[in-house]
């Protein structure tokens, strides 16, 4: 594949390939040895940007939390690739700190510890972008952003982003940036996709195209539901990833956005996830969608999109069927 044409990060003065892979089935759904294999493929195939957290992942059995961390860390070493690549991962989710499982925590005193686990896992001096992972409403945004200003000034982190903030929560901490003089939120991370679209578009959508934000869609295939993979609950009740989320996808509208993804697939020679992929790339304001894949067929399958040019007939019917 060609290199892919790169997209700005917010005013970051970093650069994404426009499809970011999602490092979250790493020590999850894919051991290390395929998560190499994965990593080396998407890479090779000219894309530069991989986002985690540093929760996942903690909901396995056995887990603690920083597997994909530690993962990705051990492949950016072996195959010496540290400077190929963006690291986007995150802070906030508990970690059981302080005998908490439940709240989210962007305090000062928790980055600050954090930020040094994240980094040794992921064998690194600095973190391209650092994202709050959740809103924290006990900690006043203004003490995340300067933990984040000392962070930057040391050189362990370059840019900061967020995710799963609302477009109040994104207004105030860009207000705040501004009149403080405090590092800004470059970019947003919502769960955006052709079936969830009510979580970004208004207002969220509408800040982040007017201050220039990168938006980095997680959930951009709806766990699978978009891929064409399950056309029928029981095809989602099998899967890891899919069980038990999309029982309620199968209703008249998620037929009928499945039934025209099938039908513009067909049009342009394309799997319903490239043309899924497609219509998210030519959103207002979205940046790159985050992908993820457990096996190098679905990874070359999914990587089409980034190249995938749908006429604006296509778009049009994709978007008229995803109207609620």
């Amino acid at each position: 594949m060609s290199d892919p044409k790169k997209r700005a990060l917010g005013k970051s003065g970093l650069e994404t390939a426009p499809l970011v892979f999602g490092g979250n089935v790493f020590g999850w759904t894919i051991d290390k040895a395929k998560s190499f294999e994965i990593l080396d493929a998407f890479v090779g195939a000219g894309f530069n940007a991989i986002d985690t957290a540093d929760a996942y992942s903690r909901w396995v059995p056995g887990n603690s939390g920083g597997e994909s961390e530690t993962i990705i860390g051990e492949w950016m070493k072996a195959r010496r690739r540290r400077d190929d690549v963006l690291i986007l991962t995150k802070v906030g989710s508990t970690m059981g700190q302080n005998g908490d499982d439940t709240r989210n925590d962007l305090s000062p005193r928790w980055i600050e510890c954090a930020v040094e686990d994240s980094l040794r896992r992921l064998q690194t001096d600095v973190i391209d972008l650092y994202q709050s992972h959740w809103m924290d409403r006990t900690t006043p945004t203004e003490e995340t952003l300067r933990a984040y200003e000392r962070l930057i000034q040391a050189g362990k982190v370059r840019a900061i982003g967020a995710s799963n903030h609302d477009a109040a929560g994104m207004r105030e901490a860009l207000d705040l940036a501004a009149d403080k003089g405090l590092p800004r939120y470059e970019t947003v991370q919502p769960h955006y996709n052709l079936y969830n679209r009510s979580t970004f578009e208004g207002e969220q959508q509408d800040l982040a195209v007017a201050e220039g934000l990168g938006v980095i869609t997680y959930f951009s295939l709806e766990s699978g539901f978009l891929s064409g993979k399950y056309r029928t609950v029981a095809d989602a009740d099998a899967s890891k990833r899919g069980g038990g989320m999309l029982k309620d996808h199968f209703n008249e509208r998620g037929v009928r956005i499945l039934a025209v993804l099938d039908a513009v697939a067909r049009r342009n020679e394309a799997t319903p996830a490239q043309v899924a992929l497609a219509w998210l790339l030519s959103r207002p304001g979205v940046t790159a969608p985050i992908v993820s894949a457990t096996s190098l067929d679905q990874l070359n399958d999914t990587l089409k999109a980034a190249t995938l040019e749908l006429s604006m007939q296509d778009l049009a019917d994709l978007t008229t069927a995803s109207d609620a």
